[in-house]
């Protein structure tokens, strides 16, 4: 099997939401998923571009994406945040994954970024086998905040 990481583009969006979805489903929210192929390419190649991403492809295939973006730290400046790794059911454990992730290390270590973050689930202990195999930084301390966009539109 040739497994070949590659720089998204604007082609790979219809797929790369297929995987978001697959992704949705795995983490037990199928239906939270609300963006759309026209909103993905729009951010990810409009005039106001927000994420990069790539995209792991075998025998030809996409099977997986990591998608990033920049952020910035009043502590420590120019950071990246790792939004997700994804990886098709059927294709993990082959080394998609390690892959991709090293390409956003790559990444992470030529931008000379301060930081490089990503949250896991603490229920997914195969993504949590994964990161320790790279001596990542596990942060109970901090606690995740949000406001939806129903939210947002109610205050």
């Amino acid at each position: 099997m040739e497994i070949k990481i590659r720089k998204g583009e604007e082609k790979d969006i219809a797929r790369a939401l297929e995987l978001v979805r697959e992704l949705a489903h795995y983490e037990k929210c199928p239906d939270e998923v609300e963006v759309t192929t026209e909103e993905m390419s729009n951010w990810g190649f409009g005039a106001h571009k927000v994420f990069d991403f790539f995209v792991g492809e075998a025998n030809g295939k996409i099977e997986g994406i990591a998608l990033y973006y920049y952020k910035y730290s009043t502590w420590k400046g120019k950071c990246i945040f790792l939004e997700d790794i994804i990886v098709t059911e059927k294709m993990r454990g082959k080394g998609i994954g390690k892959l991709l992730f090293e390409e956003i290390l790559k990444v992470a270590t030529e931008e000379k970024v301060r930081r490089l973050e990503w949250q896991v689930l603490d229920w997914n202990k195969p993504a949590i086998n994964f990161y320790e195999k790279y001596k990542a930084n596990f942060d109970g301390e901090w606690i995740n905040c949000k406001l939806t966009n129903k939210d947002l539109n109610s205050i």
